[in-house]
């Protein structure tokens, strides 16, 4: 037996390979449950097989490439991410993760011996939020946290989740079954999506904790009218009760954050005026607000408070608060210490700079901290961008964190 040593000019290849399949006009875009996003999938599959590895999809719609270990019985040892984008997003983000995790476990399958502990290859279905509204979905499944409301959600087509995650060769009926408690640890490389690692000239990110994520819709219901013909003081104007509330939110997160208690943020991503004439006063508006913060409690404070924002919002405009809910809901998590360490370790042995890291953005990962030991490696990205088709990191940049990952994984299977 070798030890394993990972070809960075293969992942390269194998990274651009996966970012080339992509909706022509609209690079990079693989949204999930597209025909783009199986034709990736299928990509991946055939990788994992030529690897060696076995290969299912998981009733959550999970795709899974497992190696068995030589002890029977041992907790697997878990890597991955997700492959799927948003509209225009770009070739690193999710997937580097579930790229690094096949080249990990190609390089140990060439060694020449398996590990003790068995190894996996975990692609997470939807992790960005899909048309259903609801991210993580994969992951979601995998740790018990898919409910019967959001399988219940329905796309523009008019679809439910249920028959997404059927069309991707789940079963929705048989969740259960997708749900594990067999995890000893979990890994999940990723591009920084900030600035820090880039501008400190920092090769690794340790990241201690994840945010939470909650999504919340507000809907103001006022009455439609001529915009030339109604008094100021006779309208009930939505839009204007939707504009309050967008600077309530902005107002909150900052006089939250600024007290110091934790990491807080939030975000109106999605406004939608209607019946949209400019000659119309709005009847309706909805507002979709991504709340993140580090600490749970903050992102409940937040929420409550905000909700006694809209309703003294909608008594200045003389409109109804017509709905207040929460969309999705992620819970902040840490990073397990002895996998941190264990990352720590394999970055010195490497002779690669390192320096822990939180992280502001939702992944995969914070849902597997629930059932299993379960940390993240960063790496640089340029300028921290992402979400856009500008989003880079180097051949070099992915190398070093997929040499990390290995070495943490090699450290973790020697371990117990």
């Amino acid at each position: 037996m070798t030890r394993p040593g990972i070809d960075a000019d293969r992942l390269w290849g194998d990274m651009m390979a996966l970012g080339g399949i992509t909706e022509p006009d609209r690079p990079y875009t693989r949204r999930a449950f597209s025909p783009m996003f199986a034709a990736g999938r299928a990509f991946l599959a055939e990788r994992m097989r030529d690897a060696g590895l076995s290969v299912r999809i998981d009733a959550a719609g999970n795709l899974i490439g497992r190696i068995e270990g030589a002890i029977p019985g041992l907790p697997a040892i878990a890597m991955g991410s997700h492959s799927d984008t948003v509209p225009s997003g770009g070739r690193f983000d999710g997937i580097a993760g579930v790229i690094a995790a096949l080249e990990v476990a190609r390089a140990i399958a060439e060694a020449g011996a398996p590990l003790r502990h068995p190894l996996e290859v975990i692609d997470f279905l939807a992790e960005e939020p899909s048309d259903f509204g609801i991210s993580c979905i994969g992951s979601r499944g995998m740790t018990g946290r898919l409910s019967a409301e959001m399988l219940a959600a329905t796309a523009p087509s008019g679809h439910s989740l249920a028959d997404g995650i059927s069309d991707v060769g789940g079963d929705p009926d048989r969740l259960d079954e997708a749900v594990r408690t067999d995890i000893g640890a979990f890994l999940e490389l990723h591009i920084e999506q900030g600035p820090v690692l880039e501008a400190e000239g920092i090769d690794i990110g340790i990241v201690t904790a994840i945010a939470g994520i909650r999504r919340i819709e507000i809907e103001f219901a006022g009455q439609a009218a001529h915009a030339g013909t109604v008094p100021m003081h006779l309208r009930r104007d939505a839009g204007y009760a939707g504009a309050l509330a967008m600077i309530a939110v902005r107002e909150r997160a900052e006089a939250m954050a600024a007290a110091g208690l934790g990491y807080v943020v939030a975000t109106v991503g999605i406004v939608d005026v209607r019946p949209g004439g400019s000659n119309v006063v709005p009847g309706r508006c909805r507002l979709v607000v991504d709340a993140r913060s580090d600490v749970l409690a903050l992102i409940d404070a937040f929420m409550e408070g905000l909700r006694a924002d809209c309703v003294a919002v909608a008594a200045k405009a003389k409109v109804e608060l017509a709905g207040f809910r929460t969309l999705s809901d992620g819970v902040p998590a840490i990073c397990a210490p002895a996998l941190r360490q264990a990352i720590g370790a394999a970055a010195d042995g490497l002779g690669l700079s390192a320096v822990d890291i939180a992280s502001g953005a939702g992944h995969d990962c914070a849902f597997l901290a629930a059932i299993c030991p379960a940390a993240m490696i960063f790496i640089p990205c340029l300028r921290g961008m992402s979400h856009t088709p500008e989003e880079y990191a180097t051949e070099a940049q992915l190398a070093a964190g997929t040499a990390t990952l290995l070495e943490t994984v090699l450290a973790l299977d020697g371990d117990g």
